[in-house]
C-alpha cells in the first residue's frame, strides 16, 4: 500500500498544475514555430551527404582538386618588379565534368582600375598629414595589377580567358572529366607595391638609410580557386580584407634575386651548396643539433657589411614543397638569418627568423624561440606540425601567413630601445602567424567565406600558446607579469563589444567583408567562444579531445562551419546546438543576474497557500494528513507562526514533530537543515550560459555550483532553485570570477550591492 502521506502530495501539486493552466479561449496566444533556444540547428545546417558526414568527419565519398605548380621568378630589385612563367597541373577529383577553370589574381586588387577603394565610403578629414594628403588627393594610382601576357595549353598553344577583377575563367578546349588532368602556363609580369604605403599583405620596405628594401612577397601568381561539393567554384572576389580559398598541391619554384641577398620561403631548399657559403653550410650543420638556442647563419655584421654592396650579378634559389596550399617567400641583403631545432613527434623540425637589423635587440633574442614554443604547442593540441620548418619574418607594420614563412611585426626605436607594448605584440604576432600554419594552411577552411574558421580558432589557440610560452620563458615576462598579458581569449575582454550598439555589431556566421568591428567579429568572440567553451562548458578533457579529433580529421582538407561544430558534439557526447546558435548565428550578449532571494523556515501551521487552495476544494485543514509547511520570512504566515510557536527549526519541536509524523526509515533518510533559500536567477541578455554560483556562509566558507545552461529549456527568462543548507547563507555571487563574459555585473550578487559592471567601467574610462 503506497503511503497515503506522499500520494496525497502528489495529487496535491497535480491539481495545482493543472488549475493554474486553465485558460478561456480569449486568453489564448496564437501558435508558434519552435523558438525554444535549445532547438537543434537542423534548419541551419546543411544535410549530410556522401561528402560530409552527420558526424562532422569527411563522407566516403569526399573529395578535392589538386594544383600542382611549376614556376620561374625574377625579382627586379632596381625596377621593383616581379615577373614569372607557371605552369599549373590542375587535377580534377570531382565527380563533375569541368567545362572551363578559375584562376585568383589577387594582385589586380591593386590594378589602376580596381573597384576595391569605390566599395568603402570615406569623406574629407579636415586634419591630415602632408604626406597622406599627397597619397590620398595628388599622387596617381598606384599601377600594381597582374599583366598577362600569355595563356596556353600544354601544346603550346593559347587558351581563351576573361579576367573579371581579381579572377581569370580560362576556357579548356575540350571538358575536364572526373579523374582527368589538365596542365597549362602563365606568362606574366607586375610593379612590387611598398607595403607600408598601402598597407598590403606583400611587398617591400624600403630603408632610407642605406637604400634598401626588404621584400615579402606573397599572392605574387595566378593561383587556382578551390572547386568542391558546398558551392562548387569558390571565385568570390578579392576586395582586400578576406583571404584566400586555395587547393593543395605540390611545388617547384626557382626564384632569381640578386647574389648578395638571403632568401627563404615555403619548401625545402633544394640547391643550399650552391647558394650557401661554406661558413653559412657549418653554422647551419649546428643549428639542426641546437635546441635551446638559435644559431647565427648570418650574423648582423655581415649582413651590415651585404648593405652596402647591391651585387649586379643575380643568384637563383630552388624551392620544393610537397602538400601545400599556397606559396611564399622573403628576400633582402639586409636579412640577419638564425635557426635552432625542435623536436615535434619524435623529428626535428627547424624554426627560423629573417630580420634586418632594425629589428634588433628583440628579434635575435627571442624571434626563434616563440616560432619554437609556439610549434610545441598547437601541435600537442591538434597534430604533429607535419612540414620541416617555420619561418618568422620582421616586416614593419605586417601581421600575414603562408606555409611555412609569415611576416610579423615589431620594432624597436632607432636606438634598440623598445616597451612592453612592443615586446609582447612581437611575440603575440609570431604565435599568432605561426600558428595559422595549422590553421588554414593544413586545416584548409574557406577564409573568403567563413573567417572566423581561420583567425577565430587561430586566436584562440594564440592565447593558450602565449600562456605555454610565458611558463617556458618566465624570463620573457616583464616583472610585474607573472603570466603572458593576452589581450583576446579571457571571457573579460570581449564585454565591451558583446555589450556595445546592435547596430555596429553581426554575428560571427557572416561574410568577413560585411561585418562591423572585424577584429572583434572574426579573432576575438569566436576565440573567446571556444575559451568559455573549453573551460566552463565542457571543461578541459572533453573539449581538448574533441577539438584534436576536429584537426586530424580535417588535415589537409577543406572543413565546413558544420563540420567543426558536429564534430565537437560527435566526439564529446555534449549537445551544443544552443551554443553554437547563440555565440555564432546571433548577436545576443550575456547577462545573468539573482532576481530575487527568498529565505523560508519550516512550520507545523498550515500555510495560506494550502489554506487558499483547499478553501477553493471546499475542505477544511482537518482533511489533511500531517504535511510539512514552508512560511517565507517576513511574510503573514511567518509572522503567524511566530506568534503560535509552530515556527520549527533543528531543535527539538522540529525532531518531536519529525518522530511523530515519519516513520523510522523516513527518519534514517530525512535532513533536517535549518535553512532553506528559493533564488531566483534571470537573463536579461538573451545568451544562454550555465549560472555559475558562489554561495558564502556565515562561517567564512563558500561552495561553487555550476548549474548548465540546460537549467533555461524550459524558460528563458528565470529560473528557481532551492537551497537547503545547515549553515546560513550570507552572500551569493554569479559568474564571481568572470567566466562568461557577462556584460553586466551589477546585478551579479546578493545583497544587493553598489557594483559597477565591467561594460560601464570601460564606458567611464574611455570618457576619462
Amino acid at each position: 500500500m503506497p503511503n497515503l502521506k506522499y500520494y496525497f502530495l502528489s495529487v496535491f501539486f497535480v491539481s495545482i498544475s493543472a488549475f493554474a493552466q486553465e485558460t478561456t479561449p480569449a486568453d489564448r496566444k496564437p501558435g508558434h514555430t519552435n523558438t525554444n533556444k535549445f532547438r537543434q540547428l537542423y534548419d541551419e545546417f546543411a544535410t549530410p551527404n556522401m561528402y560530409r558526414a552527420a558526424s562532422g568527419a569527411p563522407g566516403s565519398a569526399y573529395y578535392q582538386q589538386q594544383a600542382d605548380y611549376k614556376m620561374d621568378i625574377v625579382l627586379d630589385d632596381k625596377n621593383t618588379k616581379l615577373s614569372g612563367f607557371e605552369t599549373i597541373t590542375y587535377s580534377n577529383n570531382s565527380p563533375d565534368i569541368l567545362k572551363y577553370l578559375w584562376v585568383q589574381l589577387d594582385q589586380n586588387k591593386r590594378a589602376k582600375n580596381s573597384k576595391s577603394p569605390l566599395i568603402e565610403s570615406d569623406r574629407i578629414e579636415q586634419v591630415k598629414r602632408p604626406d597622406a594628403f599627397v597619397t590620398d588627393y595628388m599622387k596617381d594610382p598606384f599601377d600594381g595589377g597582374f599583366n598577362i601576357e600569355e595563356v596556353k595549353d600544354a601544346n603550346g598553344s593559347p587558351l581563351k580567358y576573361t579576367i573579371n577583377s581579381t579572377m581569370m575563367r580560362i576556357e579548356l578546349p575540350q571538358p575536364l572529366k572526373s579523374g582527368e588532368k589538365t596542365s597549362f602556363s602563365i606568362k606574366w609580369w607586375y610593379n612590387i607595391n611598398n607595403h607600408l604605403v598601402d598597407r598590403a599583405r606583400s611587398g617591400y620596405e624600403f630603408f632610407p638609410k642605406d637604400g634598401n628594401r626588404a621584400y615579402v612577397i606573397a599572392q605574387f601568381f595566378p593561383r587556382m580557386a578551390v572547386y568542391n561539393d558546398v558551392e562548387g567554384w569558390q571565385n568570390s572576389q578579392f576586395w582586400g580584407r578576406d583571404e584566400f580559398a586555395l587547393p593543395f598541391g605540390n611545388y617547384e619554384v626557382n626564384i632569381t634575386v640578386p647574389a648578395d641577398h638571403i632568401l627563404d620561403g615555403t619548401g625545402e631548399l633544394m640547391n643550399r651548396k650552391e647558394v650557401f657559403s661554406k661558413t653559412m653550410m657549418e653554422r647551419f650543420e649546428k643549428a639542426k643539433k641546437s635546441y635551446e638556442q638559435p644559431v647565427l647563419i648570418v650574423t648582423q655584421a655581415e649582413a651590415e657589411a651585404a648593405e652596402k654592396v647591391f651585387s649586379d650579378k643575380t643568384k637563383t634559389w630552388k624551392l620544393k614543397a610537397e602538400n601545400v596550399r599556397d606559396f611564399a617567400f622573403a628576400t633582402s641583403r639586409k636579412f640577419i638569418w638564425d635557426m635552432m631545432a625542435v623536436k615535434i613527434g619524435g623529428k626535428d623540425v627547424m624554426a627560423v627568423s629573417l630580420y634586418p637589423k632594425e629589428g634588433n635587440p628583440l628579434w635575435e633574442e627571442w624571434s626563434t624561440k616563440v616560432v619554437a614554443s609556439t610549434l610545441e604547442s598547437y601541435s600537442k593540441r591538434t597534430f604533429d606540425y607535419p612540414y620541416h620548418k617555420a619561418i618568422s619574418v620582421h616586416a614593419h607594420n605586417q601581421g600575414m601567413e603562408y606555409p611555412m614563412i609569415c611576416w610579423n611585426f615589431g620594432r624597436p626605436d632607432e636606438k634598440g630601445v623598445y616597451s612592453d607594448r612592443t615586446k609582447y605584440g612581437m611575440m603575440g604576432v609570431i604565435i599568432h602567424e605561426v600558428g595559422h600554419n595549422f590553421f588554414p594552411m593544413i586545416v584548409n577552411s574557406d577564409e573568403r567565406q567563413w573567417t572566423w574558421m581561420d583567425e577565430g580558432l587561430n586566436t584562440f589557440l594564440q592565447y593558450l600558446a602565449e600562456q605555454d610560452f610565458g611558463k617556458k620563458y618566465p624570463k620573457a615576462l616583464s616583472p610585474q607579469d607573472k603570466v603572458f598579458p593576452s589581450d583576446r581569449g579571457p571571457a573579460k575582454l570581449i564585454v565591451p563589444y558583446m555589450g556595445g550598439d546592435q547596430d555596429f555589431i553581426a554575428p560571427i556566421m557572416s561574410k568577413g567583408l560585411n561585418v562591423y568591428q572585424f577584429g572583434n567579429n572574426a579573432y576575438g568572440k569566436p576565440a573567446t567562444a571556444l575559451n568559455i567553451l573549453r573551460e566552463t562548458v565542457m571543461g578541459h578533457e572533453l573539449f581538448d579531445y574533441a577539438f584534436k579529433e576536429y584537426a586530424q580529421r580535417w588535415m589537409f582538407k577543406h572543413p565546413t562551419p558544420e563540420d567543426f561544430f558536429r564534430t565537437m558534439e560527435d566526439a564529446s557526447a555534449v549537445d551544443l546546438d544552443w551554443f553554437w546558435r547563440g555565440w555564432f548565428y546571433t548577436t545576443d550578449w550575456v547577462d545573468i543576474g539573482i532576481q530575487d532571494v527568498k529565505k523560508y523556515y519550516v512550520s507545523s501551521e498550515p500555510n495560506k497557500y494550502i489554506k487558499d487552495y483547499l478553501a477553493k476544494q471546499g475542505r477544511t485543514v482537518k482533511d489533511l494528513m500531517p504535511l510539512v509547511y514552508m512560511v517565507e520570512e517576513g511574510s503573514e504566515d511567518f509572522n503567524e507562526s511566530l506568534k503560535k510557536g509552530t515556527l520549527l527549526d533543528n531543535s527539538k519541536p522540529l525532531k518531536d514533530y519529525i518522530m511523530d509524523n515519519f516513520t523510522e526509515t523516513e527518519r534514517a533518510n530525512i535532513k533536517t537543515p535549518k535553512y532553506f533559500y528559493s533564488i531566483t536567477f534571470n537573463k536579461p541578455g538573451g545568451l544562454v550560459m550555465p549560472i555559475l554560483v558562489k554561495y558564502t556562509y556565515a562561517d567564512g566558507t563558500s561552495k561553487m555550483e555550476t548549474y548548465p545552461a540546460e537549467v533555461w529549456r524550459l524558460n528563458d527568462k528565470e529560473v528557481s532553485k532551492t537551497i537547503t543548507s545547515d549553515k546560513e547563507i550570507t552572500k551569493i555571487e554569479v559568474d564571481p570570477d568572470l567566466e562568461t563574459a557577462d556584460i553586466d555585473t551589477s546585478n551579479n550578487t546578493w545583497p544587493k550591492q553598489a557594483v559597477q559592471s565591467d561594460f560601464d567601467k570601460f564606458k567611464n574610462k574611455v570618457k576619462g
